[in-house]
């Protein structure tokens, strides 16, 4: 078994599934890799992924608050930002250089924040 890049899989807590799905897999090109409910009608815990990068959703409200705040590193910010901006994104922080990168914020329905970065070319 080879093992992915990624070894640690954050999660956000979101309030609702069908907002978030949509969201998620709509506007910002996640694809839906799996979901798991206990129950008919429960609230759902899935993984998505986009580029090799994996985060989990879920609907239960003990495993974690809602209002995170993840970081994915990436080759080119500016194409993404692009990207959501045309697809309608909530962008609450647009491409900027900082700390030795340049990243953006996007919020999802729930105030959770995804932080794209990408190494500064300045930054060596």
């Amino acid at each position: 078994m080879t093992l992915p890049n990624q070894r640690v899989v954050p999660a956000f807590r979101i309030t609702s599934y069908e907002k978030s799905k949509k969201y998620y897999v709509d506007i910002l090109g996640f694809t839906i890799e799996w979901e798991h409910r206990f129950e008919p009608n429960f609230p759902v815990f899935m993984s998505l992924k986009r580029d090799n990068m994996s985060i989990y959703l879920t609907e239960h409200s003990g495993d974690c608050q809602v209002g995170g705040l993840i970081h994915f590193v990436i080759p080119d910010v500016d194409s993404w930002y692009r990207e959501f901006r045309d697809r309608g994104a909530r962008i609450s922080d647009p491409p900027n250089n900082d700390l030795g990168f340049i990243n953006m914020t996007v919020t999802d329905p729930d105030g959770n924040q995804l932080r794209f970065m990408e190494p500064s070319p300045n930054s060596a």
